[in-house]
């Protein structure tokens, strides 16, 4: 019974040994061959491959597409001017023994790395620039030129960059609210700038309606008099021509006339002679002279 219990262990160590010995590298990733902690094979194709157990290790890495995407970093432009800048790398590994190197095979050790370098290149590529060219249509030229550069710098990390952008520009926070104050002062003063010119303007067009209203007035006043003393004056032609004609008969209807304007009221009294020659046609009925 103990020899087969001894035969049973060892079918199990020869199993256990046999599966070991084998091992699969799919298309996304990337791996390394160790024997006695020297890497023997870097470049381990896609597929089934056999390894001595025990003597023999491999350590598999993520071949995909990884993303970089750290917290807004200060930068300062060439007119000494602070920006929060916030960006992202897009990155692959293309040489997995130089990463493995670089970086012992941890993505957090390569994610510190790539972010120092990528601060670096952001930090000189702003140096140069001014806000205005930051924000214009430079940018597409600055993101090219950087993700070129970084590229460049990373060779040594065993990865390819594959993208590199700035996704927002912003002000600090420190710097925002006296930006946003200083516009809305400068914004105030526009528009009570804009109040006193409209006020100036209603003041002079309210001062010429005025002084067209005095003149317009003046002139009617004085085509009114015109008219009316030519009124008058042909009045008094009439009057005359008529009072030259029959002067009886005039002086009769202006004593008419007298009368009713004497006695418009029932209670108007008026003391007179009455022999006056006011009620000389009243004393005579006929119409006779006196």
């Amino acid at each position: 019974m103990s020899r087969s219990f001894n035969l049973l262990v060892l079918a199990g160590l020869l199993i256990g040994l046999i599966i070991n010995s084998f091992y699969i590298v799919n298309e996304k990733e990337k791996a390394i061959v160790f024997q006695f902690g020297e890497a023997i094979n870097p470049n381990v194709s896609v597929g089934i491959h056999f390894k001595l157990p025990v003597i023999q290790n491999v350590k598999k890495f993520d071949a995909r597409l990884q993303t970089l995407d750290e917290e807004p970093a200060r930068i300062l432009t060439v007119e000494s001017k602070y920006l929060m800048v916030d960006s992202f790398v897009k990155y692959k590994i293309i040489d997995v023994l130089t990463f493995y190197k670089a970086t012992s095979g941890s993505f957090l050790n390569l994610n510190n790395l790539l972010a120092q370098r990528t601060e670096f290149e952001l930090k000189n590529q702003f140096g140069k620039r001014t806000v205005t060219e930051l924000v214009s249509g430079e940018r597409d030229d600055l993101m090219r030129t950087m993700r070129a550069n970084l590229g460049t710098s990373v060779s040594d990390l065993g990865i390819e960059v594959i993208d590199f952008r700035v996704k927002q520009i912003d002000l600090p926070p420190e710097l925002s609210n006296s930006v946003y104050q200083r516009m809305r002062t400068e914004r105030n003063r526009l528009a009570e700038e804009l109040r006193s010119q409209g006020k100036e303007l209603s003041n002079e067009i309210r001062s010429k309606a005025d002084k067209q209203k005095v003149i317009i007035l003046a002139d009617a006043y004085k085509e009114a008099e015109q008219i009316r003393g030519e009124g008058d004056a042909q009045a008094a032609a009439i009057y005359a021509n008529a009072f030259s004609k029959d002067p009886e008969f005039y002086e009769f209807t202006r004593s008419i006339k007298g009368y009713t304007s004497t006695f418009n009221e029932k209670s108007d009294v008026m003391l007179i002679d009455p022999k006056s020659d006011y009620f000389k046609y009243l004393n005579k009925s006929d119409g006779s002279k006196p």
